[in-house]
């Protein structure tokens, strides 16, 4: 069965209080799990990241944004807490080792490793010792990567799960890569997602039907807010409808239909397939051409109209008035 996961990311734009504003309208559109980023700006970054989008007035650079989305070890403690009580799997993505030690007291479910920390091997360690999943994004990452970290992670024993994921805010389609799903399952044998940033409900429900077994996705409140995710994101209502699409896809997927038994359509064939009759009044020694024949319900009734062809020059041994039943006993 497919798990949803809703990513609020920045949604929250640094407000707890929005935050859980988003954990309860998250739980009512039917999603598994949510997702949360956790950000300790002192033990992640440094003033001398490259500042690359001026997110608003309020941030001079980049290590100022990471800081304004921090929440305490409590608040954490509160979240996670919160997500259990909505019965919402708690997932977050650490960026710091720091960021694993609040996780695990806030009682975090699974882990979500974001692309740009695949090669960050001791983080990785740091996760794989607390013993929880973890699902590795592979948007940045070369398969020349993917294939030193996938043996780091399978040497120390973890449990994990990929993601194909296009690095690409919002991505269009040319970029969502939806080969990489089958090529992932094939080469490293794992659980394989697909992480979405399209903001189209479609994007989802395609990634499922190709097998997809996990589907993240972002999502705000309104396309209209501010913050960086949000060109990128499926409002309560999108996510909604995805999260039923997906879940049909799904089950669709793990019940496949043997087309060689038609047993149980037979009462339903009986009705709806039809039997041979004649369109015209025929008198006795006429000869049958195709032009003297149609074909009605219910099957049963006269010959099968599927063998019309044996019937075509055969001559009649009774008369027959229009519309009557074509049976074998009326011809020679």
């Amino acid at each position: 069965m497919i798990t949803t996961v809703a990513e609020i990311g920045q949604a929250h734009n640094g407000s707890l209080e929005k935050l859980h504003e988003y954990i309860a309208a998250v739980a009512r559109t039917g999603v598994d799990a949510i997702k949360f980023q956790t950000h300790i700006a002192e033990a992640e970054s440094s003033i001398y990241e490259p500042f690359r989008v001026k997110f608003s007035d309020q941030d001079a650079t980049r290590f100022d944004y990471w800081k304004r989305m921090e929440f305490s070890q409590n608040q954490w403690i509160e979240i996670g807490q919160r997500c259990r009580e909505l019965g919402l799997i708690f997932i977050s993505s650490p960026f710091s080792n720091l960021a694993v030690d609040v996780l695990e007291k806030a009682g975090v479910e699974q882990y979500k490793i974001g692309s740009g920390e695949v090669t960050n091997f001791l983080l990785l360690k740091k996760v794989i010792d607390t013993g929880k999943p973890i699902i590795l994004s592979s948007g940045m990452s070369s398969f020349a990567e993917l294939d030193a970290t996938v043996e780091f992670l399978k040497i120390h024993g973890a449990s994990f799960s990929l993601l194909q994921c296009t690095t690409n805010y919002p991505t269009v389609p040319s970029d969502y890569g939806f080969n990489v799903i089958g090529e992932l399952k094939e080469r490293y044998g794992v659980p394989v997602g697909f992480s979405d940033h399209s903001a189209q409900i479609a994007t989802g429900i395609a990634a499922v039907a190709l097998g997809a077994e996990i589907l993240e996705f972002h999502v705000v409140f309104s396309k209209k807010e501010f913050g960086p995710d949000v060109t990128s994101s499926l409002t309560m209502e999108e996510a909604t409808a995805l999260v039923k699409a997906v879940h049909d896809i799904s089950e669709a997927l793990e019940n496949p239909i043997d087309k060689s038994d038609n047993s149980k359509f037979i009462q339903l064939k009986n009705i709806f397939e039809k039997s041979l009759a004649v369109n015209k009044d025929l008198i006795k020694g006429h000869t049958l051409t195709f032009d003297d024949l149609e074909a009605k319900k219910p099957r049963g009734f006269g010959l099968d109209a599927s063998k019309f062809e044996s019937i075509i020059g055969k001559t009649l041994l009774k008369e027959l008035s229009q519309w009557d039943f074509l049976n074998k006993d009326d011809i020679t």
